[in-house]
């Protein structure tokens, strides 16, 4: 199965990507939101922590949790202090049992929160009543 992710819907104050629940999505929204930074004229080294942060909490929605997932974008502040959010938000814990969904390779898994952390100068996690959603804020400035 390959994903098919046509669009990236732009809404008021930033973007909208549904995320198929397959492990390509990854790299396939990886693609579509590099055009939306560079679109939004943000500094190289900003683009890449952001696809990072980005790539790792998808990754966590299509191995950790039940669909969907939907990731989010969107750029505040003024006067030099901007600041990139990003949320990924998926319908919560996949199993009962902590059982991930698709099976990760065990020599790339467990590190990819500690990285959010590192890259992001807030981020944290929102528990509603659709599921959990998972986010960080990064300087834009």
């Amino acid at each position: 199965m390959t994903a098919q992710l046509d669009l990236v819907v732009p809404e008021a104050d930033g973007h909208v990507c549904p995320l198929p629940h397959i492990p390509e999505a990854v790299s396939v929204v990886r693609r579509r939101v590099r055009t939306v930074l560079a679109d939004w004229n943000l500094a190289p080294d900003v683009a890449e922590d952001a696809l990072l942060v980005i790539s790792e909490l998808i990754t966590n929605a299509v191995v950790h949790a039940l669909p969907p997932a939907v990731l989010r974008l969107s750029r505040a502040g003024t006067g030099g202090r901007g600041a990139l959010r990003v949320e990924v938000t998926d319908a919560g814990p996949a199993a009962a049992d902590g059982r991930p969904v698709v099976a990760p390779c065990p020599a790339e898994h467990g590190r990819g929160l500690d990285i959010v952390t590192a890259l992001a100068a807030e981020c944290g996690t929102r528990v509603h009543p659709g599921g959990i959603t998972w986010w960080a804020e990064l300087p834009a400035a």
